[in-house]
Formats: structure tokens, sequence, C-alpha cells
């Protein structure tokens, strides 16, 4: 649950400063490339268990006497997801491996928490549509990761946010 929590007239005593005073705004915007980060690591497990599920449950599925993982087009839709899934990754292990080197991980966290947001929304709809009409009912697994990964785009940044920025540090729009 969330609620609105208000403070008025409250003195902190300075033992429970949480970092600098007067750099709360700064220290929070760092704190957002973390959230990205693990936003973005949250989705590639996520990714990987859906297509998981698909894969065996598509491989099990019968239809007009053959699995539906016989056809070409689930077989190459999730060979198209796990190569971006594996895209997803490589971006991560390079923002890990840039955060490990002490160096600034904006960028990187940007572009990973945009791709693995949209990645994983891709995977959410195409594991639905595999799944068909029973996929789409309120008590499966489907329709539950089908709602959830909506709050990728969404939490940590929406998509625009992460487009904004971006483009403003990649020279696409004016300071």
């Amino acid at each position: 649950d969330t609620a609105e929590l208000v403070f008025d007239e409250v003195r902190v005593p300075v033992a429970n400063t949480i970092g600098e005073i007067g750099r709360g705004f700064p220290q929070q915007m760092q704190q957002f490339q973390n959230e990205r980060l693990v936003a973005s690591y949250q989705a590639v497990g996520a990714m990987e268990h859906a297509l998981e599920r698909t894969r065996d449950y598509l491989l099990e599925r019968q239809a007009f006497g053959a699995p539906l993982a016989a056809n070409q087009y689930p077989q190459f839709t999730l060979a198209e997801l796990t190569a971006e899934l594996e895209m997803v990754r490589s971006v991560n292990y390079r923002a890990a491996a840039a955060i490990v080197a002490g160096e600034d991980v904006t960028r990187l966290a940007t572009i990973a928490k945009l791709t693995s947001a949209r990645s994983l929304r891709r995977v959410a709809d195409w594991c639905l549509q595999f799944h068909g009409g029973i996929g789409y009912m309120e008590e499966t697994w489907t329709a539950r990761f089908f709602r959830d990964a909506r709050l990728w785009s969404i939490g940590g940044g929406a998509d625009e946010v992460m487009l904004r920025q971006l483009a403003r540090m990649d020279g696409y729009a004016p300071s």
C-alpha cells in the first residue's frame, strides 16, 4: 500500500543525517541510477523465466496433432525475443562493469532501464499471445505477468523521461 506522509516542523538530529547536508537532490539523482539498474536486472530475470515457461507450454500444447512449437512462427518469435533479452543482459553487464570501475553509469543506466522495460513488455505480450485465450484469464501467470510488466516503463522514470535524458546526454536535444 502507498500513502501520503507529511512531516511538519520535524527536527532530525544531525547524527541521523543521511548523506551530505544540502546535497539531497544530487544524491537522489545518483540513487535513481541504482534503482534503474536494479529494475533492468529484474526485467532480465523476469523475461528469462517467462520465455522458459512459454517454451515449455508450446512444446507441450498440441494443435492439429503436433506441438505448437512445431510451427515456425513461435520458434522465430521466441528466438528474436531471446536475442533481445541477451542484448539487454549485455548492457546490464556493461553497466555493472562501469560501476566496479567507478565510472558514471547515468547513460548506461538510462539505456538499460529503457530497453529492458520495452523488451519486458514485448515478452509479456507474446507470452500471453502464445497461451491463447487461457493466457488472458485473470487467474493465469501470463495475465499477471502482462499487467506487472507494464510497471517497468513507469517506475524509476517513465520511458519518456529516459528518452529525454538520453537525447540530452547524446546531444540530440538542446541542453
